[in-house]
């Protein structure tokens, strides 16, 4: 078998690893849900080794999603970080054998303490699963690992199910891009969705131009301002591109030294006021086919957007 060979029979294993969870599926998983639904506290994940790995994904993808979670490493759970659990969180404990000894160790105390737990495991019968109030099960047929020791197959399904849970919560809570960009301001999608324009434009030093000025002077405006454009009055009665200079050299050769800016300026440039959603002036660049965009604050120009 090729290279190619033995990457295909991986993918082969584990996509139907993950197919077989949907037969696996019961009350069990609604119940869940519904109990994370009617917390008033967080979601706790626990795991040893590559299910706490898995975990830590798993309690990032929920606390991104809208539903406050953390990862908790069961060693150092049992060595004072239990004091962070309260009695209204939820645990969710994962371990394919479901017999992991750090892992179950902390039921005593989760009993105790009054904790809803859930578990995911790829055994039923396990001890973890029957001390569980909802038990998810990950069983799989085969690890795709030749030597059948390293988890494969069966962390796929465990994070397959992770993404499940916060999916299926999303959903419930209707979870909007809004919801999600909030969480993830320094991202694209925060930009697009949290930002106003004056938050983005450059307004220092913004590039104005007489309506007389010659084509000199508007190459070195365009130079320095940096923004590709220079703008005709402060009230922003046109803009010229470098693409318009070029496109003016070659229109009208050496005679285009004695045009100015009336004669080349694009009129009527788009604007968009203070307050302005990145969302929406993004939008309308792209709808335009522009790439800069002109802020207005009254009907003075303050700012200028790059998309």
């Amino acid at each position: 078998m090729s290279y190619i060979d033995f990457a295909k029979e991986v993918f082969d294993i584990e996509s139907n690893a993950i197919s077989g969870l949907s037969e696996l599926l019961d009350e069990n998983f609604t119940r869940s849900i519904e109990a994370v639904l009617d917390s008033k506290g967080r979601v706790i994940i626990c795991g040893m080794g590559k299910s706490g790995i898995i975990g830590k994904k798993i309690a990032a993808t929920l606390a991104s999603t809208g539903t406050p979670s953390f990862f908790m490493h069961p060693g150092e759970a049992y060595h004072g970080d239990l004091g962070m659990v309260t009695s209204v969180d939820l645990f969710l404990a994962l371990s394919n054998s479901g017999e992991t000894e750090e892992v179950v160790k902390l039921i005593p105390f989760l009993k105790d303490n009054g904790n809803f737990l859930i578990s995911i495991t790829g055994n039923a019968n396990s001890t973890l699963a029957r001390a569980s109030h909802c038990h998810l099960n990950v069983k799989v047929d085969q690890e795709a690992c030749p030597l059948l020791l390293a988890p494969t197959s069966s962390t796929t399904a465990t994070l397959a199910m992770g993404d499940a849970i916060a999916v299926t919560l999303m959903k419930a809570r209707n979870f909007e891009p809004e919801s999600f960009a909030r969480f993830h301001p320094g991202g694209s999608l925060g930009r697009r969705l949290l930002q106003r324009v004056e938050n983005e434009m450059v307004s220092d030093d913004l590039p104005f131009v007489g309506s007389s000025s010659g084509i000199l002077e508007l190459i070195g405006s365009i130079t320095a301002g940096g923004l590709g454009i220079c703008i005709i009055d402060s009230v922003g009665r046109g803009v010229i591109t470098d693409g318009d200079i070029r496109r003016a050299i070659e229109k009208y050769g050496d005679s285009v030294f004695s045009l100015t800016a009336e004669d080349i300026m694009r009129e009527q440039p788009t604007t968009v006021v203070i307050g302005t959603r990145m969302e929406d002036a993004l939008s309308l660049m792209e709808t335009r086919k522009i790439t800069s965009l002109l802020i207005k604050d009254g009907e003075q120009i303050v700012g200028v957007v790059k998309k």
